[in-house]
């Protein structure tokens, strides 16, 4: 890093798909490492130029890593693509030693450990309680669902992948929902479930693959299955593909990552 006429500095910025082996898969993140955390406008405001579904901010702590995330337009209490992607340039670029990293966070302690080929995120648990809204959640996706559940984000439940594939989501509709986004999900043809993320109150129409909601697909798919592990695929355009497992009051969240760009920013 060094001062650009007396006040700008210049920081490491890496750009990663997250659960994708394939770059122009999966869902890319941006990660920023600094030393000492800007202030969060200014973090907001590099979040807007990337223009990403998320920027992750990195500075160590001792042997531990803080980090917070932000989309265009708020910061995030959460978000499992930014942290998996995170990991990747940590481990990838020797900010890290071992195989395994510890990140400090809002809420507490996430940590993301190598597995052969795959980064796992130890995430807690945010199970979704049924609720009465399927109708509302069914006018906002252009589909009635079987189920509506709510959780930090709404969770409407269909009878087949096919029902996720077609949904045409009104985004006004949506964005006026409670929680920060809106799940739709249904079993899988290939894998244990699929699903869908639309959080346009977030600042995301659609997010290509999201590691948070599945903190909530998790307990829930677990629960109908009868089993802690679980395939799971996000059917956006870009598409990604996670491996899952029920811990309880935490789940594991498995997938690949791919570097794509690595520079400097000026702040």
């Amino acid at each position: 890093m060094r001062p650009d006429n007396g006040t700008a500095m210049e920081y490491p910025i890496y750009q990663v798909d997250a659960f994708t082996s394939q770059r122009f898969h999966g869902n890319p993140a941006a990660v920023v490492i600094t030393d000492t955390w800007l202030p969060a406008d200014v973090m907001l405001a590099v979040a807007a130029e990337n223009n990403l579904a998320e920027t992750a901010f990195i500075v160590r702590s001792g042997e531990r890593f803080g980090i917070r995330w932000f989309t265009p337009t708020v910061e995030m209490d959460l978000c499992g693509h930014a942290t998996l992607a995170s990991a990747h340039v940590l481990f990838e670029h020797d900010y890290a030693r071992g195989d395994r990293v510890d990140f400090t966070y809002v809420g507490g302690t996430l940590s993301v450990a190598r597995d052969g080929g795959r980064l796992v995120l130890d995430f807690p648990s945010r199970p979704a309680a049924r609720t009465n809204a399927e109708a509302e959640l069914g006018a906002a996706l252009g589909a009635m669902p079987i189920e509506a559940h709510a959780a930090k984000a709404q969770m409407a439940v269909y009878a087949a992948e096919k029902d996720i594939r077609a949904l045409e989501p009104d985004m006004t509709a949506v964005k006026k929902l409670a929680g920060y986004g809106l799940i739709a999900t249904a079993p899988g043809n290939d894998c244990d479930f699929v699903s869908r993320f639309f959080a346009p109150q977030s600042g995301v129409a659609e997010d290509p693959v999201t590691g948070s909601a599945h903190c909530t697909l998790i307990p829930y798919w677990s629960k109908r299955l009868g089993r802690t592990r679980l395939h799971a695929r996000q059917l956006s355009a870009r598409g990604g593909e996670l491996w899952c497992e029920d811990l309880g009051e935490r789940v594991k969240i498995g997938g690949y990552a791919a570097s794509y760009l690595v520079g400097k920013i000026t702040v």
